[in-house]
């Protein structure tokens, strides 16, 4: 690797000299700029991370921490990973991924050694120390997602009440009047801020419109599906016929498997919504209708925010949500 040393020999200068014309903190003749400048172009040199920040430039780099914990569902988690990356790519910014289970000393890490421009915070909990860190360091950063005490912070989302609104009002007016909510996992409406923000949109709005309410959580696994197919069978003996899953793709299949082998037809004898799906819904047996959770949608305004926070020293904080969009396929059925 190329020094500032060897830089200094090739034109012909001091290292002082080097660190001026690079930094521009003190003048230096335009015949002895293009030299230094012509030395460090042909030995490729790239003064480290630290020393770029010392002189006011910018490393065009992010900080993505995502803690990976035994309980992550990764396939969710990457897609999130992925959006952030190509976002922050196609800004001119390479991410940095900390997978530290303790999110919070990755973060500090980072912020003490002006490695990144800027951070940003991926599943984020109700509780999340990251909160704190964002409040104490300089280093911009933005949150995907939002913890309880949102007091000084910059967060983006999903609006995730007012999609658990959306899903009743459809099956509420299709005259449906008690629901079944087939949940995530139940460590994640502990250490998740998201599935309890989706179940309390829910829960408020069965008791706006008088609709009867079960919640079923997928025990201990994203995948456990014997969960699914018991609270799937209890409901369909009750004569529940409505059915709102806020879950990863296994558990949706499940469901519909259970609706198949009792002979009922979704968005005839029976309605189906699916709700804050971030995968592809369209490749379900059964088409579904849906309120999507597009990473893509939230990862970009997450690092447009954060651009927003280095070039201009007025930006806020603030919660920025995003409306939820509903996909009808016709899964929805007349209460019969």
């Amino acid at each position: 690797m190329t020094t500032i040393h060897e830089v200094a020999e090739a034109a012909g200068v001091s290292i002082s000299t080097v660190s001026y014309a690079l930094s521009g903190k003190r003048p230096v003749s335009e015949k002895t700029r293009v030299r230094i400048e012509d030395a460090v172009r042909v030995l490729g040199y790239e003064p480290d991370a630290g020393a770029r920040m010392l002189a006011g430039r910018r490393t065009h780099i992010f900080a993505l921490t995502e803690p990976l914990r035994a309980d992550t569902h990764a396939p969710t988690h990457m897609a999130f990973v992925l959006a952030t990356a190509v976002a922050a790519r196609q800004r001119g910014y390479d991410i940095l991924l900390l997978t530290d289970e303790q999110a919070s000393e990755g973060m500090n890490r980072v912020a003490a050694s002006n490695l990144v421009d800027a951070i940003l915070v991926l599943d984020v909990a109700p509780d999340d120390a990251r909160a704190a860190i964002a409040r104490t360091v300089r280093t911009p950063t933005v949150f995907i997602g939002i913890p309880d005490d949102q007091e000084g912070l910059t967060c983006v989302d999903l609006d995730f009440e007012a999609a658990g609104h959306l899903a009743v009002d459809r099956l509420a007016d299709a005259g449906h009047t008690r629901i079944t909510l087939l949940g995530q996992t139940e460590v994640s409406y502990r250490k998740s801020n998201f599935p309890r923000r989706l179940l309390h949109g829910v829960q408020d709005r069965a008791v706006e419109r008088g609709v009867g309410l079960d919640w079923v959580t997928t025990g201990t696994s994203a995948t456990d599906t014997a969960a699914v197919r018991a609270a799937a069978e209890a409901a369909i003996a009750r004569g529940d016929r409505a059915f709102i899953v806020h879950a990863v793709d296994d558990v949706h299949a499940a469901l519909l498997a259970v609706l198949d082998e009792r002979g009922l037809l979704v968005g005839e004898d029976v309605s189906v919504i699916s709700a804050a799906a971030s995968f592809d819904t369209t490749t379900l047996p059964v088409p579904v209708d849906t309120i999507p959770l597009v990473p893509q949608q939230s990862c970009e305004l997450a690092v447009d925010l954060a651009v927003r926070r280095l070039e201009e020293a007025d930006v806020r904080p603030g919660i920025h949500l995003i409306p939820p969009e509903y996909r009808s396929v016709g899964s929805v059925a007349p209460r019969g």
